[in-house]
C-alpha cells in the first residue's frame, strides 16, 4: 500500500487529544501492536494548520514515541509523519479514509510570525 510522506515544516500542529492506547478489537479490548516491532501503539488527536486551512487528524504513534511534556492545546512536532489511504467493506458498506502515523510526538514551539519579528 502506498505511503505518502507529509511535509510539516510550514504547518502548526496542536495537540487536541492526549495519547491513549490504540484499540485493535473493541469487543475484546485488545491493544494494537506494531506489525514489525510488536510495540504497543497509541493514538493522539491533533489539529493540522497550514496556509489558513485546518484539519483534525488522528495520528498513530508507537508507545516509545510519546514524549514527556505534552500539553493539550500546545504545539507538537510529528517527526516521520506519513499518510496512508485505506478502504474496506464493513457490514456491506464501503468505507475509506486516510490513516496518519508518526515516529513520535514531541513538544514544539509556536512559530514566530513575520509581524512579530519585524
Amino acid at each position: 500500500m502506498r505511503v505518502i510522506r507529509v511535509e510539516t515544516s510550514a504547518a502548526t500542529i496542536l495537540l487536541t487529544e492526549a495519547p491513549e492506547p490504540k484499540v485493535r478489537d473493541r469487543q475484546t479490548g485488545e491493544i494494537a501492536k506494531d506489525a514489525v516491532s510488536g510495540e504497543a501503539l497509541m493514538t493522539i488527536g491533533a489539529v493540522y494548520i497550514e496556509d489558513g486551512d485546518s484539519s483534525l487528524i488522528k495520528v498513530t504513534v508507537p508507545e516509545s514515541g510519546i514524549t514527556e511534556g505534552l500539553a493539550l492545546g500546545a504545539p507538537v512536532s510529528l517527526p516521520g509523519l506519513v499518510a496512508r489511504p485505506w478502504e474496506s467493506v464493513f457490514n456491506g458498506q464501503q468505507r475509506h479514509g486516510i490513516a496518519f502515523r508518526a515516529a513520535a510526538v514531541t513538544p514544539a514551539a509556536f512559530p514566530v510570525s513575520a509581524e512579530a519579528s519585524a
